[in-house]
């Protein structure tokens, strides 16, 4: 094992921190991550990183998962957020809702769930008034049972 200060050190001259779930680890909690983290066993809680997340592609993540970038090639069922992106690598599984500005699926890959990319910014504009837009509804009412 590394002296405090040799790992200290590490840290500051790699400029970020890296954490390691090997294959064969199984946690069941609640986890919280400066940097990026990557997981290659089993995981049921919560993740949560201010960094990027790597799933493996032998990794099951169960749970609520909240990163600024998700890479999977594993499987993962639960909710994601992530502030700047997820990739859904070939052969990774994801399922759950998700909310993310933007994201990626490969060829081989699956997702199945809700998908939140910020579209209800869209919606809640109102909508220029035209003077060629028509009351449908108003105007149905004034047909003629002939004109239906």
């Amino acid at each position: 094992m590394w002296a405090l200060g040799e790992k200290r050190a590490q840290e500051t001259a790699d400029g970020e921190n890296f954490t390691f779930l090997a294959k064969g680890v199984d946690f069941k909690g609640v986890v919280n991550f400066d940097g990026t983290i990557r997981i290659d066993g089993r995981v049921e809680g919560e993740v949560h990183t201010t960094g990027t997340l790597i799933v493996g592609e032998q990794a099951t993540v169960k749970g609520i998962i909240s990163a600024e970038t998700l890479m999977t090639s594993g499987k993962i069922n639960g909710t994601v957020t992530a502030t700047a992106k997820i990739h859904i690598q070939k052969h990774g599984v994801l399922i759950g809702d998700i909310r993310t500005p933007g994201i990626s699926i490969e060829d081989g890959a699956h997702f199945h769930g809700m998908c939140d990319m910020g579209a209800h910014k869209w919606v809640d504009e109102q909508p220029s008034t035209s003077k060629h837009a028509h009351d449908f509804p108003g105007h149905r009412g004034k047909m003629r049972a002939s004109d239906l």
